[in-house]
């Protein structure tokens, strides 16, 4: 019944969006008396028509990048598609031969838009491809499942695709996944194991410095879960009957962290569209239309990553299997590890991502990296200032020295 109710007040409001959207569009802009009354009503209208979730990819609005000193078009271009996800190229309209690098986006509720900033900056030196997953309740029953040791072997399958001397950057969840791809890789010595892995942010070993949101997988049973945050995708979408993980609930857990902030930048976006401040406006819009569009997963990838990465700590306690046989990261002899993690992230505490430098105990020391990003949280890691003057450099310097 979660889904169906969600679905019904969706449905229940969306007249409420219209009259407000034809509303907005009706309220003349004038200037005199009634000019401040008119945009109080305005913003009004605009804060109502958009009270509402979104369910469909954001395009990413990358159309071109500075390379060097001359802006080069970028197109995007599906290299694989496969059932639950596809990947993405960003072909840039370039001669000179660059780095290829597989950027895998988490599987946690929202888009690989969310990383649009991370690939725009990545571009810059290099060739870059993404693990664009698809939503869950699109994507038919017929197509089977999809859990965490299929995102490993979509992972595998992308890292073909792209062929030998390529680099990986693993942004958050997806870091257990990825250096498990890469430990099955390099104990199979396939030709297409990456010259370098960047694991940003992500929860290697969640046993260290355990923020809430370790805590909340932690203290409940997985029946709890599966009981309580599981639903059925309705029969009027392309995967109904699916049971999924809805990202409505994984954005509202999200909000509900940082519940007094989000209302304070609404009411900030509110006082913006009032006073005719439209810049100012369009860049909190433009954050919660990404943020406000969200992914289903599928039952099995969310209870397997709640028991396998969150619960049993597998990879970092040696007990994770992909197939069948034990993963191993100590197979790891040639690819480059650099670590990255942010010194107030509320989301993946110190320590868990550098985890990975223990578990990679064949690499000699010239090939393991780390670097501590003072003073920003889980998203200025990857995304803000801070990413594109300080992170990115060590990024691009460690890509660089393997390739």
């Amino acid at each position: 019944m979660l889904y169906a109710a969600y679905q019904g007040a969706d449905d229940f409001f969306a007249p409420l969006r219209t009259w407000a959207q034809l509303g907005l569009a009706l309220t003349p802009k004038l200037s005199g008396p009634f000019a401040d009354l008119l945009r109080h009503t305005a913003a009004g209208l605009e804060m109502v028509s958009r009270y509402q979730l979104t369910h469909a990819r954001p395009d990413w609005g990358i159309t071109s990048v500075r390379v060097g000193n001359r802006d080069v078009p970028v197109t995007e271009e599906v290299a694989l598609d496969l059932p639950f996800g596809q990947l993405l190229h960003f072909k840039r309209d370039l001669d000179t031969p660059q780095p290829k690098v597989l950027l895998t986006a988490p599987l946690s509720g929202h888009f690989a838009t969310l990383l649009a900033q991370t690939v725009q900056v990545l571009l810059r030196d290099h060739d870059v491809y993404v693990t664009d997953w698809k939503n869950a309740r699109d994507v038919p029953r017929s197509a089977g499942d999809f859990g965490v040791e299929d995102y490993i072997g979509y992972v595998i399958r992308f890292l073909e695709e792209l062929g030998p001397g390529s680099h990986v950057v693993a942004v958050c969840q997806p870091c257990v996944q990825t250096l498990a791809a890469v430990a099955v890789m390099s104990a199979d010595r396939n030709p297409a194991t990456p010259l370098s892995m960047t694991l940003m942010a992500g929860p290697v070993d969640v046993r260290e410095s355990p923020t809430a949101v370790n805590n909340l997988a932690m203290e409940k049973p997985l029946s709890w879960f599966q009981q309580n945050v599981i639903a059925t995708v309705p029969w009027r979408f392309a995967g109904g009957g699916r049971k999924v993980y809805p990202g409505f609930v994984q954005l509202t857990a999200f909000m509900t962290m940082n519940m007094e902030r989000h209302l304070a930048t609404h009411r900030k976006l509110y006082d913006h569209l009032a006073a005719g401040e439209h810049e100012e406006a369009r860049k909190i819009k433009e954050f919660y239309d990404e943020y406000f569009a969200v992914l289903d997963l599928t039952e099995e990838f969310y209870i397997e990553t709640i028991d396998r990465i969150f619960q049993q700590a597998q990879l970092a306690t040696g007990g994770f299997t992909y197939r069948g046989r034990t993963v191993d990261p100590g197979a790891i002899r040639n690819t480059l590890l650099l670590t990255v993690e942010g010194g107030r992230d509320d989301i993946c505490g110190l320590g868990q991502t550098s985890a990975a430098h223990d578990l990679c105990s064949s690499l000699r020391p010239h090939l393991k990296r780390h670097h501590l990003q003072a003073n920003v949280g889980h998203y200025g890691v990857f995304a803000g200032r801070r990413w594109e003057n300080e992170i990115y450099p060590v990024v691009r310097n460690a890509i660089l020295a393997m390739h």
